[in-house]
């Protein structure tokens, strides 16, 4: 199966570059899996769609500010992305430029924070030792900057957008962007219609967004990434799955947590750890019944996730109709709902 299988044309003009307001006001294409259709809606036309007895699975990681810069003793600057917490003062990170970012390199990011190398690991991922006083957390919400991806050239107003509005767990270097498109409010009337929502934890890092390089996508080894779910989220995702009840990831990240620990009869046990799973098609899924997702990167890993959940034909003549009308894609743009 190759990389280029998953690849379609997208002009740059529809790269979203900024969120919509409110949230719930972006575009949304459902695709019916039983009637083989699709609808243009609006996100929030999602009410009418759920069912009382739906369980939504959402991503409550947070963004942090993972991004920072430092200098060397020759006054040379490195970005610095944080990916991963090993320990207290310790994290795997991506740094630029990659090719002078040795063994042994000591970088100052301010007074308060400075970094020596210790190791380099898999596709660049170094090893980096924190030195500080105080409460790393907060030295990192002052000189930090909020890691958007790339593809975002124009400056982020209002940072807690870049946020879901049930983000509480620290860690993440990237957003769990389906789940962008929610407001309380909406929640808060999908609950009252029946909806259940459960959480899990997977920080956002290597593993969801490093690019596939491998001609052959079988030859390309996902970076591993945290994930939790505990006791409570595991028997509600137990009991709908029992009663014959859809349960429908908010977000790729979200459908690699449940696919990680469901058992051959989609049943969870509460855990936590690293998980590289890599959903491609071909994959037979134990637990996730329905799926919201952005619009993602050709050649990804994550629309190759999405074609295992169709097939890669769907998806890809979803997406052309998609940018034949004007959707908007990526981070801040527009959604799909699979059911």
């Amino acid at each position: 199966m190759l990389k280029s299988d998953f690849y379609y044309d997208l002009p740059e003009e529809q790269i979203a570059q900024t969120p919509v307001y409110p949230r719930d006001s972006s575009r949304l294409l459902y695709y019916n899996k039983q009637t083989d259709t699709y609808q243009d809606l609006i996100f929030h036309d999602i009410y009418d769609i759920l069912q009382a007895g739906d369980l939504l699975v959402v991503n409550n990681t947070r963004v942090i500010n993972a991004r920072l810069f430092g200098f060397d003793e020759k006054g040379r600057e490195y970005e610095i992305l944080l990916l991963k917490r090993i320990d207290l003062h310790k994290w795997e990170a991506l740094l630029r430029p990659a090719r002078k970012a040795k063994i042994g390199t000591r970088l100052v990011v301010n007074e308060e924070l400075s970094l020596k190398i210790n190791a380099v690991g898999d596709n660049g991922v170094r090893e980096i030792e924190f030195s500080f006083e105080g409460v790393f957390e907060d030295i990192l919400s002052r000189v930090g900057e909020v890691p958007l991806p790339p593809y975002i050239t124009e400056k982020l107003e209002d940072k807690e957008r870049y946020q879901t509005v049930y983000a509480k767990t620290p860690g993440s270097s990237a957003a769990p962007t389906a789940g962008l498109h929610f407001t309380p409010e909406l929640l808060a009337r999908l609950q009252e219609k029946g909806v259940d929502v459960a959480e899990v934890l997977l920080h956002v890092g290597l593993g969801t967004f490093r690019p596939v390089k491998a001609d052959d996508i079988l030859e390309h080894k996902m970076h591993s990434e945290y994930y939790e779910i505990n006791q409570e989220t595991a028997d509600k995702i137990n009991k709908a799955t029992l009663e014959g009840r859809r349960v429908i990831c908010v977000g790729t990240t979200s459908v690699r947590v449940l696919e990680s620990v469901a058992d051959e009869n989609g049943l969870l046990t509460a855990k936590k750890g690293d998980t590289d799973i890599f959903i491609y098609p071909g994959y037979t899924f134990k637990c996730v019944k329905g799926l919201i997702t952005n619009f993602h990167l050709p050649e990804s890993t994550l629309i190759m996730l999405v074609s295992a959940f169709l097939t890669r034909e769907k998806v890809l003549e979803l997406y052309k109709h998609a940018v034949d009308d004007k959707y908007r894609f990526f981070s801040f743009g527009d959604a799909m709902l699979i059911l």
